[in-house]
């Protein structure tokens, strides 16, 4: 979760690779100065000048919430300590999110293929209960994959349904009804479960526990309280946050903007803030037309990275207003610019936020 943590335990293992036996010590390394110096002196006295030293990054988006400067070091690290040195992130997003407003080295982008469902069975298969054969578990996985395939190639989600059912399945051999060879019986079982799961796939608004408790009930997950009906609109990264920023241009006042969207706004009045006509819930009133350099100011605020104001940023405006989460007030042929209503409900608007 810190940069100091992340450098020094490169150097820990860079230590450690040539000796298994030798106790490593802890080597402080507070800035990327001192790690590119200790770098340098790790690797000849190591033993490693004429090797290939290979940096592996699991989850590397999180490198962005870190100083400014670390993702572009990692990506000149060759050049920095002069040491032959490869830097490999792994992540599951796209390089466009990553790319920082100061320039750096460009990655080679390689993009993994989906696992085929044959791969899908055996990674499954690993997480099989002691208490339980491989073949059985195995069994499991090939009904799971049978119903879900089709609509869901994600390996985590996969994970989470696969253990969220099992117990289900074992039910009528917990009861004594069948045996493990029972796979008809086995099936018949939990056929209309994962029917009903199928409801569910990649919303996680249903807990582990409000799904084990709709099962002992025979309940349907539409009784749960769910996302709203456009929870299957897929928005691009930079959509989500002009919908939201749409939506707090048009039910809040104007003159909040100041207050709630600028750090030093300096005193403000709390008397007579509001007049009576707002006191009302803005909900209630419905939205408020805003213009366009509004939208992107309270965009700007909201976005922890600085977004310049590309043509991608437009287009993505007229993509909402062409599937009516934001609509267009007025006539096209104002010279003043255009003004926008924000469609959607508060409780689209969480589903986005979160």
């Amino acid at each position: 979760f810190s940069s100091r943590l992340l450098l020094e335990e490169i150097l820990i293992r860079l230590q450690s690779c040539c000796s298994e036996t030798e106790q490593t010590s802890h080597v402080p390394c507070d800035t990327l100065n001192d790690f590119v110096r200790l770098f340098k002196q790790a690797v000849p006295s190591r033993g490693l000048q004429d090797q290939t030293l290979y940096i592996v990054l699991d989850r590397a988006e999180q490198l962005r919430e870190m100083e400014a400067n670390i993702l572009p070091a990692f990506l000149r690290l060759q050049e920095l300590t002069d040491r032959n040195v490869t830097v490999i992130l792994l992540s599951e997003i796209v390089w466009e999110l990553f790319r920082p407003n100061i320039g750096c080295f460009e990655p080679f982008t390689l993009y993994f293929p989906d696992y085929s469902i044959g791969h899908l069975q055996k990674i499954l298969s690993h997480n099989h209960p002691p208490e339980y054969s491989a073949d059985f578990y195995a069994a499991y996985i090939n009904i799971l994959l049978g119903v879900f395939y089709m609509v869901c190639r994600d390996l985590k989600e996969l994970q989470h349904l696969a253990a969220l059912n099992f117990s289900k399945y074992c039910e009528p051999v917990v009861r004594g009804e069948a045996n493990e060879r029972d796979t008809r019986k086995l099936w018949k079982n939990i056929e209309p479960h994962l029917k009903k799961a199928m409801q569910t796939v990649y919303l996680r608004e249903i807990s582990s526990s409000q799904w084990e408790r709709l099962q002992r009930d025979n309940g349907e997950p539409g009784q749960l309280k769910g996302l709203s009906a456009h929870t299957h609109v897929e928005l691009p990264y930079y959509s989500k946050f002009l919908l939201i920023a749409a939506y707090l241009a048009s039910y809040n006042p104007v003159r909040t903007d100041k207050r709630f969207f600028l750090k030093h706004h300096g005193k403000i009045r709390k008397t007579n803030f509001m007049k009576k006509h707002e006191k009302t819930s803005n909900h209630l009133l419905g939205p408020k037309p805003f213009p366009l350099d509004r939208l992107l100011a309270i965009l700007y605020s909201i976005v922890d990275s600085r977004v310049a104001p590309t043509a991608n940023i437009f287009s993505q405006i007229t993509s909402l207003v062409t599937l009516q989460l934001l609509s267009v007030v007025g006539h096209n042929d104002q010279l003043d610019g255009p003004r926008y209503k924000c469609t959607v409900s508060l409780d689209f608007i969480r589903a986005i936020a979160r």
